[in-house]
């Protein structure tokens, strides 16, 4: 059977079972495109599958992520006879370090935002304020990217200051509580907005370009480099990449915990409101922000000494 047939099937199996499937649904087109989608998936060799993992340069975790797609796809193809034998190398590469995130400190935060206003040596498509509100989004409410790109006009409750993120990562839909200083930088954009004749029906895209369109992923990360370079913010830690727009939801979600450490509170009983908050699926993708940056540990570390000391939390 012809490898895009296979690949096909395989993905509508995937998703009929509820998944979205689109990272790896993306991996195996990719690999469709490598091999000839025309090939029969009998005649795929190893050298073929170790070439298109390899790819150019050095071992990264896409490696890893392209080695696990192919390993669902021929248990797929093997589960059902489509072939024999599977062609994926029997020895794999040490993992590389896991990436860490980038925690912009509130300085760092409040150059972005002032950057965000004046990148623009001329005029561009995207507007100035608009791009600063969606920064202060990103930050404020610990948003996914793709989540504020998705908002439209009727996601956006001012009056009852919350947010409706619809069909998230995992499927899910949550609302998202803003505090009273977000809301009101919202309301300001969206007066802005109307000023400057967009559209105002309520499935109209909330982030718009000049020409009223919604804003895309692009759009908005190639506009956030140009924004750190001008605030000066640069990784000094050796890291492949520079400090990503993604980041900012990273650095919400400690800089609050954090704070809830300087109040007092019990973080071990509100880190599952805060994954909830963010949307998480598990519990553990939250945790894993306790021990992301120095300062945070330190927080965690009086804590402790506090409780071994005094027999109980502040």
């Amino acid at each position: 059977m012809r490898l895009d047939v296979v690949i096909t099937n395989y993905t509508a199996y995937r998703r009929s079972l509820g998944e979205r499937f689109h990272s790896n649904a993306q991996i195996l087109k990719s690999f469709c495109r490598a091999i000839g989608g025309e090939t029969d998936v009998t005649d795929i060799l190893p050298e073929q599958v170790s070439r298109f993992l390899d790819g150019k340069g050095p071992i990264t975790v896409y490696w890893h992520l392209k080695y696990d797609a192919l390993l669902g796809f021929y248990r797929y193809a093997l589960s059902r006879g489509l072939v024999g034998n599977s062609p994926l190398p029997t020895v794999k590469p040490k993992r590389p370090q896991p990436f860490v995130p980038y925690i912009y400190t509130e300085e760092e935060l409040r150059r972005l935002l002032a950057a965000a206003l004046t990148y623009q040596k001329n005029p561009g498509h995207l507007e100035p304020e608009m791009v600063k509100t969606m920064l202060l989004l990103l930050y404020g409410a610990g948003l996914r990217r793709s989540e504020a790109l998705s908002l439209r006009l009727v996601d956006v409750d001012l009056g009852q200051a919350v947010l409706t993120i619809r069909d998230s990562k995992f499927f899910t839909s949550r609302l998202v509580p803003i505090g009273a200083s977000l809301n009101e930088k919202l309301r300001q954009y969206l007066v802005h907005r109307q000023q400057a004749g967009h559209s105002q029906v309520d499935d109209a895209p909330f982030f718009v370009k000049r020409n009223g369109q919604r804003v895309n992923k692009w759009n908005i990360e190639q506009a956030f480099q140009s924004i750190r370079q001008v605030a000066g913010i640069n990784r000094t830690d050796g890291a492949r990449y520079q400090p990503r727009l993604h980041d900012l939801r990273h650095s919400s979600a400690v800089h609050r915990l954090i704070s809830w450490y300087r109040e007092g509170k019990d973080v071990q009983r509100l880190l599952p409101q805060l994954s909830v908050y963010m949307g998480h699926r598990h519990l553990a993708s939250t945790s894993v922000y306790l021990s992301m940056t120095p300062e945070l540990l330190a927080e965690a570390s009086q804590r402790f000494e506090h409780y071994a000391l005094h027999g109980g939390l502040q």
